[in-house]
């Protein structure tokens, strides 16, 4: 028990200590990106550095199973240099026995980062995201989806108009029970909202929405019900593209993991497609696995003695195999979305056949 926790502690401190590497060196470089993508006179130095703080958890996150692989390497290329895996093997330990821990503590790595870090990642990009648009002048996302439906907003000439519907197709361009509340634009006479208008269905055609069963009030009169309209069609102009309302949902990243079951069932009750969000959402859950297949890759290759030579080469290995498990998981990640493959087999095949194959050559180097 004793030696295990020594293997698993030495992996912890060499993992936390590439991180820490990784932090600063991508804080630094993303503070350079940032100061070139945004007016100097706006951005001080201090804000490059605060907005290279929200940027930079969400590459660590992602860059995690490398970081692992590299801590593996690491570890026992380290051990095998100073001869404890001979002691281990000597000892009558079998050198898979040595790997269980660090293959134990990189998966409860990933629980940690898939229920705290995760989280974080999703905060920090939420920050990042809104003093960007601060920066730029670009606004923040025109789509919101809760219980209560999906609201957009859009602006013009005519000024700001709020939306809200029931439901909507998968792309958001076709809108049910939806209902429109018009303001006024800024330095007009009147103030507050302006005009109002429900609607069976719109749907968004070029610069503007197509009502269809609607009924207009305008309510700058003192009985706007006495002045309603209806109309079996009818045209409001409208800013909003299709681009635009795809991109307001953000990446699946920017949803904490513990808001997205939620998140989910909200945008299938507005009826929006959440294949996105339910393959990131498997992903999460099986990174402790695949953090864990890391190790394994990784160990297979370095836990030769370096009296055996071919070091270089071994190593060389384990990294192509290890960014080969990676480009798999992403690929899979892309069927899965796309509807391919089912999401459960997108999610957990790719760090299943990672930990047999690992564990094919491991028996062979050790048994074979």
């Amino acid at each position: 028990m004793k030696l295990q926790l020594y293997f698993a502690r030495k992996f912890l401190m060499i993992l936390i200590g590439i991180f820490a590497v990784f932090a600063i060196f991508l804080t630094l470089l993303d503070m350079v990106d940032q100061m070139r993508r945004f007016d100097s006179a706006e951005l001080s130095f201090g804000g490059a550095l605060q907005l290279s703080l929200l940027a930079a958890p969400e590459t660590l996150y992602a860059m995690l199973p490398l970081m692992v692989m590299l801590a593996t390497l690491a570890l026992f290329l380290g051990l095998a240099r100073t001869s404890e895996l001979v002691v281990t093997r000597a000892a009558g330990r079998s050198a898979i026995r040595a790997m269980i821990a660090p293959a134990i503590t990189a998966a409860l790595v990933g629980v940690f980062g898939v229920t705290v870090l995760n989280p974080i990642v999703a905060a920090t990009k939420h920050g990042y995201e809104r003093r960007a648009a601060e920066l730029s002048g670009s606004g923040n996302s025109v789509l919101s989806v809760s219980r209560e439906g999906l609201w957009l907003r859009q602006g013009g000439e005519e000024g700001q108009t709020v939306i809200r519907a029931q439901r909507a197709n998968l792309d958001g361009t076709v809108l049910y029970g939806v209902t429109f509340i018009g303001f006024a634009p800024e330095g007009a006479g009147a103030t507050g909202a302006v005009r109002r208008a429900e609607a069976e269905s719109a749907t968004l055609v070029d610069g503007a929405w197509k009502l269809t069963g609607a009924k207009l009030w305008p309510l700058t009169v003192e009985n706007p019900e006495a002045e309603a309209s209806l109309h079996d069609e009818v045209l409001l102009p409208s800013t909003l593209t299709q681009t635009q309302i795809r991109d307001s949902f953000g990446s699946p990243a920017s949803v904490p993991i513990w808001e997205l079951p939620a998140f989910i069932a909200d945008l299938d009750t507005a009826g929006f497609s959440a294949r996105l969000h339910r393959v990131w959402f498997q992903m999460e859950l099986a990174l402790p696995l695949f953090l864990a297949s890391m190790v394994m890759i990784g160990a297979g290759f370095t836990m030769r003695h370096t009296r055996f030579g071919r070091t270089g080469l071994m190593v060389l290995l384990a990294l192509m195999m290890g960014f080969g498990a990676f480009f798999i998981r992403n690929f899979a990640q892309v069927l899965g979305q796309n509807g391919d493959i089912p999401i459960s087999l997108a999610a957990w095949a790719p760090p299943a056949a990672a930990i047999l194959m690992s564990m094919g050559l491991l028996l062979h180097l050790e048994d074979g």
